[in-house]
């Protein structure tokens, strides 16, 4: 019997890797470079499955006049909105994605920005460095005080109840909640959460606003001119959700202009391109795109995706299918 054949897009982990090659006819990517819209296309006609990551844009310029061979893209990551899946699903193409598995260490990372922006870990450390260090004195790199303040979470699904256990059980924060759907009121109890009826109130409300909402077009620019300005002054945003919902000119000028305090990002909306605006702007931590970076969520994503390649090709249904 033949086996499926599979295309990887970028390097995986390799235990990960090896169990593909075992169980199917894989073609790895050594070079670990993103194929771009040509190489993707030819992966969609050529394979039976495309095993793609969020570096992979596979926009209507991929899929227009395709005649894949492809039954199916594998996403290894939670966020499709790098995947045109209109597209997939008119030419019969599946995706599946992996929840789950990394919502602990995303909304770990969103907590590190937030404790990093807040107590100018960057600032402290770059003036050790630079042996500009004088010594320990009262008015030296003040910063804000994070337990016992308020945080409002922009999606509340499970990366954005991972960060409220974070911010509530570790550091003792209130916690407002921005949903578009109704949060069920044990879900908003366990967390000693409030949901609000619109952004703008709790984009006005919060010390730190922290973003775990999905992307795409329905999405994009949500935090704009408009939210930033009803930010507090002292406030901070925190982004490892998707870089689309920032617009990130807007961002660049409010942290200039000095109306909020600080943000984090890790990720931004034309990845890996980031707008000189932002690496110039004042009060502004990068990271390059690392919500999921730990061994063993990396591995837990390829094994998630592993299991959705194998009960797709098995004729049962995928348990992660999106479309």
């Amino acid at each position: 019997m033949t086996r499926p054949k599979l295309v990887l897009t970028r390097r995986w982990p390799e235990a990960i890797e090896r169990r593909l090659e075992a169980e199917f006819e894989t073609i790895l990517n050594p070079d670990d470079r993103p194929l771009g819209p040509d190489g993707l296309r030819s992966a969609l006609e050529t394979c039976d499955g495309l095993l793609a990551t969020v570096t992979d844009r596979l926009g209507p310029e991929v899929f227009a006049g395709l005649t894949p061979r492809a039954r199916l893209i594998a996403n290894y990551g939670v966020g499709v909105s790098h995947i045109d899946c209109d597209a997939a699903r008119a030419l019969g193409i599946a995706v599946t994605n992996t929840p789950d598995v990394l919502s602990d260490c995303t909304a770990d990372l969103a907590m590190t920005l937030l404790l990093i922006t807040a107590r100018r870990v960057r600032e402290g450390e770059a003036e050790l460095r630079a042996g500009l260090w004088t010594g320990w004195r009262p008015t030296h790199l003040v910063g804000t005080k994070v337990a016992g303040a308020t945080i409002g979470i922009v999606g509340f699904g499970r990366i954005g109840q991972a960060m409220a256990a974070r911010a509530r059980f570790g550091f003792g924060m209130e916690i407002l909640v921005y949903n578009r759907s109704a949060v069920p009121a044990g879900i908003l109890a366990r967390f000693g959460a409030r949901q609000v009826g619109g952004l703008g109130a709790l984009m006005g409300a919060a010390d730190f606003v922290s973003l775990h909402c999905p992307g795409g077009a329905a999405n994009r620019h949500l935090i704009g001119a408009e939210m930033l300005a009803a930010m507090r002054p002292g406030a901070f945003l925190i982004n490892t959700a998707r870089g689309e919902v920032v617009d990130e000119a807007a961002l660049a000028a409010a942290l200039a202009a000095g109306r909020i305090a600080g943000a984090g990002l890790d990720v931004y909306e034309h990845e890996p391109r980031v707008p000189a605006a932002l690496l110039a702007a004042p009060n502004l931590v990068l990271l390059p795109h690392l919500g999921s970076a730990t061994a063993a969520t990396r591995e837990a994503m390829g094994a998630r995706v592993l299991d959705n390649v194998s009960a797709f090709f098995a004729g049962a249904p995928a348990p992660d299918r999106v479309v």
